[in-house]
């Protein structure tokens, strides 16, 4: 049987049985231990007196490594070590506030406070200052307010890499400590 276990956007085939095409594979018994190389037609036979699935394990070795188990068991446990390694990653998702060289306090403090919690929570921070018309003249404005924001920061995160132009655009990012 031709089994297709689809894993992310990736398909792997798993081949079970008669279906798999070597003529000599590489065997693990029932108990984990290892046989050797024999003749397919041998790990089928003993597959069979065990009432189990002869399941192909790596199919790009030479020759392939084949075990002896309960494939709807096989799958089980596959399924569960997916689950629990999905569980145990942090998804890390990327922010972005935007500022004005010329902000006023509260708007300063409020936007500071969003991106303490954004810190805090583990995601990264992208801070954008824009520049409108005649503003770009005086680029130094835009950089005192990243020297405060970086300054009032520093208890929850750290500046990754400078501060880059992109067009009117001045540009760092913050990660949490």
């Amino acid at each position: 049987m031709n089994i297709v276990v689809r894993r992310g956007t990736r398909q792997e085939r798993v081949r079970l049985n008669a279906w798999i095409r070597a003529r000599e594979v590489r065997l693990i018994d029932k108990d984990g231990k290892q046989v050797g190389i024999v003749k397919i037609e041998e790990a089928l036979r003993r597959a069979r007196e065990d009432f189990l699935d002869l399941v192909e394990i790596v199919p790009d070795s030479k020759p392939p490594v084949c075990r002896i188990i309960d494939y709807n068991k096989y799958k089980y446990e596959q399924k569960r070590r997916a689950k629990e390694a999905r569980k145990k990653q942090k998804d890390v998702q990327q922010k972005e506030i935007r500022l004005s060289p010329v902000i006023s306090d509260h708007d300063y403090n409020f936007k500071k406070n969003h991106i303490e919690n954004f810190l805090k929570d583990g995601n990264r921070v992208k801070v954008t200052i824009k520049f409108k018309g005649r503003q770009i003249i005086h680029p130094e404005k835009g950089r005192q307010v990243l020297e405060k924001l970086t300054q009032d920061l520093s208890s929850v995160g750290t500046v990754e890499g400078n501060s880059r132009w992109q067009g009117k655009w001045l540009q760092v990012f913050f990660k949490p400590i």
